[in-house]
């Protein structure tokens, strides 16, 4: 596909400093930019590579104030990542567009119906009763298991296993190996000391617009439902236990666990390899460090903590610069004490 510089600008409402008419036909870093790639320059410490990059156009802040002429066209936006990360949208989905139809061997089942412009890969399974809405792409080796409901212009990658009954937005996207439903951890101790499985009833819900990275899994509720809420994005290799709720708008890295019927609020930001007990609530706009342990409620909102257990990320600071002294205080102490 090629565009002009122009009609790249007008689709990010931004305005060209150079030649409009020049043409672009791939997307490149601004460090390995070359004639007809499109860049995006955001972070000012990458501002050495605008002056010599060889792409033929690059997107950058309008306000930003150029120390040397330039050899390539200009693209100003008020948000150059915001920008570019429009226009990857906009090129990932026209690349969604081409693919459309149905590969062989796949099965749909009994009373299932599906919309239009779909794609289904070779060796796609839908269970009975499913309702797939239009524009959905089933990629090779996905399972969806009976009374399943999707929404439009979701994507599912090879190898994600949806559980039957669960229910997924439109406009979501689930990586590969993602696997939405399993039963929740939940098992009764008995008196001779082993454990006795406690049926998971429930289902996941997966609000619009949410996305689960590869290889997480999300189970389902013990009773009622496991939900993440609209817009919310969670990374590869998470764990989200039976019953837990994750509110609107809020990102998750990798690695993290939520134990067992936890709330996570709106718009809050939970950094990797967090783990978070299980019936405790954290509040809107709370945002937890990497490595943390949530073991009690979090109430007020915009909290910022880090640690384990979590404690306000301040403080935290100042305890670890405490630790780090730990020997030498000891060593003081230790002198001290044989002066007395």
């Amino acid at each position: 596909m090629e565009f002009t510089v122009q009609q790249i600008a007008d689709l990010l409402q931004g305005q060209v400093q150079g030649d409009g008419n020049a043409k672009v036909n791939r997307l490149a870093k601004i460090e390995e930019g070359a004639p007809g790639a499109l860049s995006f320059l955001s972070n000012a410490k990458y501002e050495h590579f605008l002056y010599t990059t060889g792409a033929t156009a690059v997107i950058v802040s309008k306000n930003l104030e150029l120390k040397q002429a330039v050899n390539t066209n200009l693209i100003q936006v008020e948000d150059p990542y915001t920008a570019f990360s429009a226009l990857l949208e906009v090129y990932q989905n026209a690349l969604a567009a081409m693919r459309e139809g149905v590969e062989e061997p796949c099965f749909i089942g009994d009373n299932s119906t599906i919309g239009e412009k779909h794609y289904r890969g070779a060796f796609s399974y839908i269970g009975k009763n499913c309702k797939i809405g239009s524009g959905v792409h089933i990629y090779p080796h996905v399972y969806i298991g009976d009374n399943v409901t999707i929404g439009n212009n979701t994507v599912l990658y090879a190898g994600v296993k949806v559980y039957p009954d669960s229910v997924i937005g439109s406009y979501c996207t689930l990586h590969a190996g993602a696997v939405i439903g399993s039963d929740g951890f939940g098992f009764a101790p008995q008196k001779d000391g082993s454990y006795k499985a406690i049926p998971q009833i429930g289902n996941v819900v997966l609000e619009d617009n949410v996305r689960i990275g590869a290889n997480t899994t999300v189970d389902c509720a013990t009773m009622g439902s496991t939900i993440i809420r609209e817009g919310t994005k969670i990374d590869n290799l998470v764990q989200v236990a039976h019953n837990v709720e994750i509110g609107r708008h809020t990102v998750v890295a990798a690695q993290t666990a939520f134990a067992g019927s936890s709330k996570v609020g709106n718009y809050c930001t939970i950094a990797g390899q967090v783990g978070v007990v299980g019936h405790i609530s954290i509040a809107d706009r709370t945002i937890v460090g990497a490595k943390s342990g949530i073991s009690k409620n979090i109430k007020e909102e915009g909290t910022f903590v880090q640690g384990a257990p979590a404690f306000d990320y301040k403080q935290n600071l100042r305890a670890m610069a405490v630790f780090r002294k730990l020997p030498e205080l000891q060593k003081q102490i230790e002198e001290l004490r044989e002066k007395l």
